[in-house]
């Protein structure tokens, strides 16, 4: 089997962004927004207590995505994104190593009602409408959940 061949890097997130996108260019000129998005995960916990668990992660979009996001996207809006983890790793003056490990989003839709100054970007379309995510079950993470599969 080649390199690479039988190996899956694929992110699908829905969740709310923490900023604005922040732009810039690279030396050649192509567009960079990057933005940091929420996810929940809510669950009980063995004293029977809601625990409500928020994971940011880091959204790169490049050229036209990044055009979108930087006209359409606001601190709080909806947005689903599919895309790949990459993570960077640099060193800085001290000499300390440091990694950020990001999303490359090749896909992005803005979720829920238009904004009022919503146009027509080819790039990336919003979602009709979106059911909310199925209820968390009411279990530990180490309990077994019945979903009625048989194995």
């Amino acid at each position: 089997m080649a390199a690479g061949q039988g190996t899956v890097n694929k992110a699908i997130l829905l969740g709310r962004l923490g900023r604005d996108p922040e732009i810039r260019y690279t030396p050649s000129g192509a567009m960079v927004a990057d933005f940091s998005i929420a996810t929940n995960r809510v669950w009980k916990d063995a004293n029977d207590q809601v625990v409500n668990e928020t994971e940011w992660h880091n959204i790169v979009v490049w050229r036209k995505l990044a055009e979108v996001a930087q006209k359409y996207l606001k601190k709080g809006s909806l947005v689903y994104v599919e895309g790949r983890l990459q993570t960077r790793k640099w060193t800085d003056q001290n000499n300390v190593t440091h990694y950020k490990t990001e999303i490359i989003a090749e896909i992005l839709q803005m979720v829920g009602p238009k904004p009022a100054d919503y146009g027509t970007a080819q790039t990336a379309q919003p979602a009709e409408e979106v059911p909310p995510p199925p209820a968390a079950p009411d279990v530990t993470p180490d309990e077994p959940v019945d979903d009625g599969l048989p194995f």
